[in-house]
């Protein structure tokens, strides 16, 4: 007789029984009575009861089984009263629906695509009391609630904005029902939303993670023909899951019944049979005693004892078909696992699941064992998911627990990891560990008893870290705080340790006798996981939220660095960290980079243009036939590729994200392709040609990824020519690190910056509760009313002060840990690795991908910024080593031909820009190999045009600031009550601000290789200084033209609005024009022969310029009651930055290094070709020690700022620190900022260009019309052109031919200049 799905049979003799190690009958028969007992049977006797065998135990199982059935569907029966519609319940996508929507396979999930989505459920309810959840899986607007046939809903109007429907909101705190009110609390992603209705009563209320938030509805409309459906409105993105009882309810509701009925019957049967092995596990057999004893299940062994797996096989006969249903699992099968790792300890000390999931795969059919486990692990990933934050985060420890107690079972590991954790369920939630959005429900206020903030705070706002004059009390608070960090930040790292242990067992690579290792099925799912998430034509509800990102790579790297340790320590016997990517996995093949960006260009381009590179530095060999492939494989890839792999008459698959199979598209060219060898590789000599073929992703096996020759085979075939052979004893995990490296790219950064807000918040509040309590100290005692007043905002202040401090906590503890910030800094120093090894590649460093230079920037920046709480990187080990190799990176690559993304480029002249903002990275910049830094110094010299020149002027800017004229202040005076980060600043302005806000820091070693290029490179000096005064003469003119406008519409009658985005251009173009003069300024400090040594062929032309451009710039300043001054005095958001200090300081220290610090001839020559210039004005110069204030200008303020709609005082504000900013501008007004020995230097330059002035005055002899230069108008005629005979002045020629050859009259090709002399009048 067959006893079981696995076909063990017993031999009906029963002389066999013994010889095949079955026990006597008589110890059979109790045994078996024991281990399925009646419900009467402890009152009977054993000698009076009926003896059982195996024989008839199948009849005896069936009958225990039956017990109880009549009463259960009799009662079953009863509730389907005031229930109408279908079971199962689930989401009505057939017509219940208004909007676009993305259901679920199991259509109880749902994701809104448009505006305002609805859909209800395909049951309803018309009497009784009823309940179902919701999962809430985005804590985005959403409604949830009850809404009637008779609903009609919009893109604008959903359940709850009609009269027969109800709904609550925890995104806006409301519930709704035509009018809104005030209910509940608000929700966060995780949170269980139980949607309860009394028909009885006529009243709805709901409930959050399990706690009553009260009646939101009562005299609801009820009586015949209403009915109530479940119904949801959600908005774009936003997504839950639903429960109407097709799982247990996580939080039941007392006389409440779910809207689908459990299965009561099934249920009660899963219970029997699994106490049938609860018996089997407690009860040892003595065959040679002939007797049972009681036993501790939990270490039962599966030893092959033939009476216990055939009892087990009768059993399972029908426990397993129970155990595919979701609710039996979830209810019977993991409240039973779960149950035996209640007592603590390792997983390792809990053998018996192991045991269990041995006799599962044993006696289970292959389709149902692996749906009891695809049911089982999403139970579990749902039950962590949404569990609720406890201090001692018992819920996640509890079933991270079982997760790794089922996944160290390594035939049940390797089946979910083939076919569940990555293609149906969200595995990634297993690494997340959520924040909670109400802390005192989480428990933390037990945790961090006391709460502690910064009250001290520098002249910029930040906090200092340790304070000189903190009281006793405030250490004391500080301390307790920091206690309670640390408890809590042990809880989370026993929460963690474990997501690594399942991450570490993922990655075994030894358990190679079942199958392909689990490392390399993680690696290729992980894979198919970035390229979902990478694709830019991935759907965008199949993207992994940043917040699981973030939590899964540190995970990941904790896991990879310790396998990577492993690896090193068994092939060289010690531990480095020195981990890199070999650049050959950028072009033999073997890894996919679906379509990323390398820094060459596109992938179909590099292989056409550098085939022969790749053949002679790599010896890889690419089939023409590929490359014509993948250039024209791009147009309908999607379609025709996913079409190939379908079945006929299949639809196209869902991504994996979503909890369906993964996509069925087909990867581009050079995505997860594997090598094969023409001939085997030898030991010794010359590498033979390797030839590429596609292979895809799911078929890489082993030997594609590790290789067979134990070389350089595998993910390392195509080392470059003469490279020393790499021993990497497992290559798997250089496509685990490249990975990371992908992955910190997608999202990771970004949710670093944004977790940093809840630290702004708190700095923020502090600031505002430091300036209340000094407010409520300076309040007269006769205010009582103001006093009252200060006091609520005290109070306000403090409280979320309480609840942000307890939240940061958290998020230190999760994001800003030190071993967090020492992951990061570890994949710094994995992409400065790796791009260093691929730039001794030459040609082939274009085929790395561009995320490899961006991570490295962002790893950078944010150790700088972001993880303040656990230290600066002051304290990383090889701190300043590593930031000496970033900048050699930065200084090489920011100008490297090899890279030809315009984002790119421009992401590292920004990154090399905010590098030479700060000491330590520029000393790092100086401590580079000589040679580097003045290839960097010419690259930032060459000329400005068709090129991010704005960046590289700053990057030159920077290198000066400090030793320029009125040139050391940490803040512009204007500027000092402004915040550095300033939202209202333009971007360029913001930069420069929060970088002045450091102490100056020169680099006088840079200035000397600035100084040697310009002075021994004359061509490279024209070019270089033409294209900056070209700049700032377009700079300064387009910011005059706009304040122009600005003006214009003050002067208009009607009331006008400024466009935000005009006014941050206009202060983006000053500002450009103030670093333009500091460069200038730098470069005649430097180098002043450049425009005073005529023998360079270029000088006086380039001085002539200069002049011409400091007058044009006095003169707009500094002329009375000019535009300039009533615009910077309306004081518009946008325009802070402009000011007469920062531009008119800059001019004043071009001028002074002219014509005071030079020799007298050069001063003498400066100050003739400055007074020659028709613009000059002597009272431009008086202008900048002037002493008086006019304040005529004044007067006509408020009438040009009513004109507007950014409000502008009508009086005069209070002067800010320095000088007030109404009156003229006067250098002796800013004693903190200029020196008195600059003030004598510049009252040397007036009184010298005073006497120069009167001497050209006295000597100036008046001339003819018709000998002046037709173009300026301002010098004599002295060049002739070739060969057309044209003629005008030299400084126009020379200053036309620098950008055209064209004549200006003509348009003849100019080919030769000439002096010309005017001949001398004949006689008469």
């Amino acid at each position: 007789m067959a006893l079981s799905h696995r076909d063990y049979r017993l031999a009906s003799d029963t002389d066999k029984a013994k010889s095949a190690g079955i026990v006597n009958e008589r110890l059979l028969s109790d045994y078996l009575h024991h281990v399925f007992p009646f419900a009467d049977e402890a009152a009977v006797l054993p000698s009076l009861r009926k003896p059982l065998t195996f024989q008839d135990l199948d009849t005896h199982l069936q009958t225990l089984l039956c017990e109880g059935d009549t009463a259960d569907n009799s009662a079953s029966d009863r509730e389907l009263e005031g229930r109408l519609g279908p079971q199962p319940v689930v989401l009505d996508h057939t017509g219940g629906f208004e909007g676009l929507l993305f259901v679920d396979d199991d259509l109880l999930g749902v994701i809104g695509h448009s505006n305002f989505s609805s859909i209800r459920a395909t049951t309803c309810v018309y009497k009784g009391k009823w309940a179902y959840e919701v999962l809430i899986s985005s804590q985005g607007l959403m409604q949830i609630g009850w809404c009637t046939l008779n609903c009609r809903f919009n893109q604008e109007e959903g359940v709850g904005d009609t009269p027969d429907s109800y709904a609550y909101d925890g995104n806006r705190v409301r519930k709704w029902n035509v009018v809104t009110t005030n209910y509940g609390k608000s929700w966060a992603a995780g949170d269980i939303v139980s949607c309860l209705i009394d028909l009885d009563d006529a009243s709805i209320a709901f409930c959050l993670n399990g706690q009553s938030l009260g009646t939101a509805f009562a005299d609801i409309k009820t009586g015949p023909g209403v009915a109530y459906f479940p119904a949801i409105s959600l908005s774009f993105k936003e997504s839950v899951a639903f429960n109407f009882g097709s799982r247990p309810l996580r939080y039941p509701c007392e006389g409440y019944l779910p809207l689908q009925d459990p299965p009561a019957a099934d249920l009660l049967k899963a219970h029997k049979l699994l106490g049938f092995v609860k018996n089997v596990l407690c009860t040892h057999i003595h065959v040679q005693e002939e007797r049972m004893a009681e036993a501790d299940c939990s270490v039962w062994r599966l030893n092959g004892e033939a009476t216990v797996l055939i009892t087990m096989a009768h059993i399972f006969k029908y426990f397993a078909p129970l155990m595919c249903q979701v609710y039996l699992v979830e209810d019977v099968l993991m409240n039973f696992l779960l149950g035996i790792l209640e007592g603590g300890g390792s997983v390792d000390e809990h053998p018996l699941i192991q045991q269990l999931l041995d006799l599962f795969w044993l006696l289970m059919e292959d389709y149902e064992v692996n749906e009891c486990l695809k049911q089982l692990m999403m139970s579990l990933l749902r039950a962590y998911r949404f569990s609720p934050i406890i201090p001692d985060l018992g819920f996640q420890i509890h079933y991270l627990r079982l997760t790794t107690a089922i996944l160290r079972h390594e035939k049940s590991r390797k089946y979910l990891l083939n076919n569940v954790l990555f293609d149906v369920l969200r595995s990634v939630v297993f690494f997340y560990i959520k924040t909670p959005l109400r802390v005192k429900e989480a428990g933390l206020d037990e945790l961090i008893p006391t709460t502690w903030w910064p009250t001290h705070f520098d002249k910029e706002g930040k906090d200092e870290r340790q304070p000189k004059d903190e009281s006793s009390d405030e250490r004391l608070r500080r301390r307790a705080y920091e206690r309670g960090c640390q408890r809590l930040k042990k809880r989370i790292e026993v929460v963690e340790e474990l997501q690594v242990q399942i991450l570490r067992l993922l990655l075994n690579n030894k358990d190679k006798r079942t199958g392909k290792a689990s490392r390399y099925i993680f690696l290729n799912k992980f894979r198919r996981f970035l390229q979902e998430n990478a694709s830019n034509r991935g759907h965008p509800t199949a993207l992994c939220p940043p917040e699981y990102m973030l939590c899964f790579l540190h995970r990941l790297i904790t896991a990879v660095r310790a396998c990577w340790d492993e690896s090193c320590k068994k092939i060289s016997g010690s531990v480095t960290s020195d981990a890199f990517v070999p650049p050959q996995l950028f072009y033999n093949g073997k890894v996919d980079y679906f379509d990323l960006q390398r820094l060459g260009g596109l992938l179909s381009h590099l292989k056409k243009t550098l085939r022969d590179d790749l053949a002679a530095q790599a010896n890889v060999i690419i089939d023409p036939a590929e490359i014509q492939a993948a250039s024209m494989g791009d147009l309908d890839e999607d379609e025709e590729s996913g079409a190939a792999q379908r079945p006929a008459g299949s639809t196209p698959a869902r991504p994996g994200w979503l909890g369906s199979p993964t996509l069925g598209r087909t990867n581009r060219f050079l995505g997860a392709a594997a090598v094969g060898l023409v001939t085997p590789r030898r030991p010794l000599g010359q590498p033979d040609k390797v030839k590429v073929r596609a292979l895809a992703m799911e078929r890489r096996t082993e030997e594609d990824i590790e290789g067979s020759h134990g070389g350089d085979d595998g993910l390392l075939l195509g080392r470059p020519v003469g490279w020393l052979q790499q021993p990497v004893a497992d290559k798997s995990l250089l496509e685990l690190t490249d990975g990371i490296v992908m992955m910190y790219n997608l999202s990771v950064h970004q949710q670093l910056g944004k977790m940093v807000a809840v630290a702004d918040d708190v700095r923020e509040y502090a600031v505002a509760l430091k300036d209340t309590d000094e407010k409520m100290a300076r309040c007269p005692p006769g205010r009582p009313d103001i006093l009252e007043e200060l006091g609520k905002s005290q109070k306000v202040f403090a409280e979320k002060l309480n609840h942000l401090s307890r939240r940061l906590a958290w998020i230190n503890a999760t994001t800003y840990s030190k071993e967090k910030m020492l992951d990061v800094y570890w994949l710094l120093r994995v992409c400065m690795g790796t791009i260093e090894h691929a730039d001794r590649t030459g040609s082939l460093f274009a085929f790395v991908p561009e995320f490899y230079l961006h991570v490295a920037m962002y790893a950078y920046n944010a150790l700088k910024n972001y993880f303040a709480p656990a230290g600066g990187m002051e304290q990383l080990p090889g701190y300043e080593e590593t930031l000496t190799q970033l900048a050699a990176i930065l200084a090489k690559h920011f100008a490297d031909p090899r890279i030809v993304g315009t984002d790119i480029k421009d992401a590292l002249m920004q990154a090399l820009a905010s590098y030479v903002c700060y000491p330590q990275s520029l000393r790092a910049v100086e401590r580079i190999p000589e040679d580097q830094r003045v290839a960097m110094m010419r690259n930032l010299l060459a000329p400005y045009e068709q090129r991010p020149w704005a960046q590289t002027n700053w990057i030159l800017v920077r290198l000066w600031r400090g030793c320029g004229f009125g040139y050391r202040y940490t803040r512009l005076p204007h500027l000092l009550k402004t915040k550095p980060e300033d939202a209202n600043l333009p971007s360029l302005q913001r930069d420069l601000t929060i970088a002045c806000s450091h102490q100056p820091c020169p680099s006088l070693l840079l200035q000397r290789h600035m100084a040697r290029l310009l002075s021994t490179d004359k061509d490279m000096a024209a070019s270089f200084l033409n294209s900056v005064l070209n700049q700032l003469n377009w700079a300064f003119s387009e910011f005059i033209g706009m304040i122009q406008e600005i003006q214009q519409a003050a002067e208009r009658p009607e009331r006008n609005f400024v466009d935000t985005r005009q006014l941050k251009v206009c202060a983006t173009c000053f500002d450009l024009s103030v670093s333009l003069l500091r460069v200038l300024e730098m470069t005649v400090t430097l180098v002043p022969e450049i425009f005073l040594d005529w023998s360079r062929p270029s000088a006086e032309l380039l001085l002539r310029r200069l002049a011409q451009l400091l007058n044009q710039v006095l003169n707009r300043v500094t002329a009375e009651k000019n535009l300039f001054d009533r615009v910077v005095n309306l004081r518009l958001p946008g325009l802070e930055s402009v000011d007469h200090y920062p531009i008119l300081v800059a001019v004043t220290g071009i001028l002074v290094r002219l014509l005071v610090d030079g020799d007298r001839h050069r001063t003498c020559r400066a100050a003739c070709v400055l007074l020659s210039d028709p613009c000059f004005q002597l009272h431009s110069i008086r202008h900048l020690l002037s002493e008086a204030g006019d304040q005529a200008s004044l007067k006509t303020a408020p009438a040009l700022a009513s004109s507007f709609s950014v409000p502008v005082p009508s009086v005069a504000p209070p002067p800010l620190a320095g000088p007030s900013e109404l009156k003229h501008f006067s250098l002796n007004a800013y004693s903190d900022y200029v020196s008195e020995d600059e003030k004598l230097k510049v009252e040397s330059m007036l009184a010298f260009l005073t006497r120069e002035s009167q001497k050209a005055a006295t000597s100036m002899q008046p001339a003819s019309e018709d000998d002046l230069c037709p173009i300026c108008y301002a010098h004599s005629i002295s060049a002739i052109f070739q060969p057309c005979s044209h003629k005008s002045c030299k400084a126009c020629i020379n200053q036309h031919l620098m950008n055209n050859k064209d004549c200006f009259f003509c348009k003849a090709t100019i080919t030769a200049v000439d002096d010309y002399c005017k001949p001398p009048a004949s006689s008469s």
